[in-house]
């Protein structure tokens, strides 16, 4: 199982790095037009598809993962900000306020809240879904 969490997060960064650039890469390129800068930013975006959805799959509970659904989305979350981070002051030369270090702090400790535990439902949830499609 912890290779599938490695793998999931893995993923979720490498799909993260191309959103980030897709969405705010074209800053830096202030003398591109609208529609250049979306046709770049969808080619862009291709890639983060590429690693994003393996990783949901991989690291969902009915694939046989460890995460449920909105475990996943917390950690996306989490990993989104933190790649954010670094590019906006790499990349973007942009500094970090109090303000925005003490939201990260927040969204970190979301995903601890979320991590803590497994449902017990989801286990019966999935044997149940298996005996609808056998037709028992």
């Amino acid at each position: 199982m912890t290779h599938k969490i490695i793998l999931t997060v893995g993923l979720l960064v490498c799909s993260n790095i191309f959103m980030t650039w897709a969405w705010y890469g074209h800053l830096k390129k202030a003398h591109w037009g609208f529609l250049t800068a979306i046709a770049i930013s969808w080619m862009i975006a291709l890639p983060e598809y590429i690693f994003q959805v393996p990783a949901n799959r991989i690291g969902h509970f009915s694939q046989g993962g460890p995460f449920t659904a909105p475990q996943l989305k917390i950690l996306q979350e989490a990993i989104t900000l933190t790649v954010f981070t670094g590019f906006a002051i790499l990349i973007l030369k942009e500094k970090m306020r109090v303000n925005d270090i003490i939201a990260f702090v927040l969204i970190l400790s979301a995903v601890v809240v979320s991590m803590w535990g497994r449902p017990a439902i989801i286990t019966p949830a999935i044997e149940d879904e298996t005996k609808i499609e056998a037709g028992e």
